[in-house]
C-alpha cells in the first residue's frame, strides 16, 4: 500500500495488472480504492494462475468471468483499459476466438474503457490495429522486433504501451527507459520496483527523457 502511494505521490499515474499476476487485483484495489480516480488502471483476460500454473481460456463466457470478477478485485465500477493476455498463438486466439467481439460488447457496455492485445509477435500486434484502442509489446535495446509495429500503431492512432522495457531486469534502467521513452510512437512504458528510491529514480530519467524529446 505504502508503495502504491508513493508511486501515485511521485506522478504516476498508470498501474497495469492481470489476473495471472497472483494477488496483484486484489492487493492494488485495497491500497488506491480511494484514489481510483486519480489512476489509468489496466488489466488482462484470457489467462488466469492458480495452483503455480498458467490456464488460458478466450471464451466469450470467460472474458465476461474475468472483467467481473477484476472490477470485484480492483474496487472499481470501470476499467480503463483491458487488454487480451495472449498465450503466444496470436493470431488463433484473434481469429479463433469469441474474445474480441466479447471485448467490444463490454466497451459498448460501459463497464470498460478501452480494449487492447497483448502478444508476443510483431503480426499478431498488427492485426489488432482495426480493432485495439492499445498495444502491448515488448521492446528494448536487445529486442526491436516490434519497432515497425510502433511505428505503424502511431500512424494508426493505437497507443502503444511497452512491457518488459529493461529486459526482465538485465538492462540499465536509466539506459533502457532513455531508449524506450525515445521512440515517439510509444505512450507508456511499464516498469516493476519493490523500492520507492529506485522507483523515485526511474520517475527522474523518464522525466529527463520525455523533456529531451520536447
Amino acid at each position: 500500500s505504502s508503495l502504491l502511494n508513493g508511486a501515485i505521490d511521485l506522478g504516476i499515474t498508470y498501474i497495469d495488472t492481470a489476473p495471472a499476476y497472483g494477488s496483484s487485483e486484489q492487493r492494488i484495489g485495497r491500497a488506491i480504492e480511494h484514489r481510483r480516480r486519480e489512476l489509468v488502471i489496466s488489466t488482462k483476460v484470457g489467462e488466469s494462475f492458480e495452483s503455480g500454473r498458467s490456464t488460458y481460456d478466450f471464451s466469450a463466457a470467460a472474458t465476461r468471468k474475468s472483467v467481473q470478477r477484476s472490477l470485484q478485485r480492483l474496487r472499481t465500477d470501470v476499467i480503463d483499459l483491458v487488454f487480451v493476455h495472449s498465450d503466444g498463438r496470436d493470431l488463433a486466439v484473434l481469429e479463433d476466438t469469441d474474445v474480441v467481439a466479447t471485448l467490444h460488447a463490454l466497451r459498448d457496455e460501459g463497464v470498460v474503457r478501452a480494449i487492447g492485445f497483448s502478444g508476443k509477435t510483431a503480426g499478431g500486434a498488427a492485426a489488432a490495429f482495426d480493432w485495439a484502442d492499445a498495444i502491448m509489446v515488448e521492446y528494448h535495446l536487445e529486442n526491436r522486433s516490434h519497432e515497425l509495429v510502433i511505428e505503424h500503431a502511431a500512424a494508426c492512432g493505437v497507443g502503444v504501451v511497452v512491457k518488459k522495457g529493461l529486459a526482465s531486469g538485465h538492462l540499465s534502467a536509466a539506459d533502457a527507459i532513455r531508449f524506450v521513452l525515445a521512440n515517439p510512437g510509444v505512450s507508456s512504458m511499464l516498469v516493476g520496483s519493490l523500492n520507492l528510491a529506485h522507483l523515485e529514480e526511474n520517475v527522474r530519467v523518464a522525466g529527463e527523457a520525455t523533456s529531451d524529446e520536447r
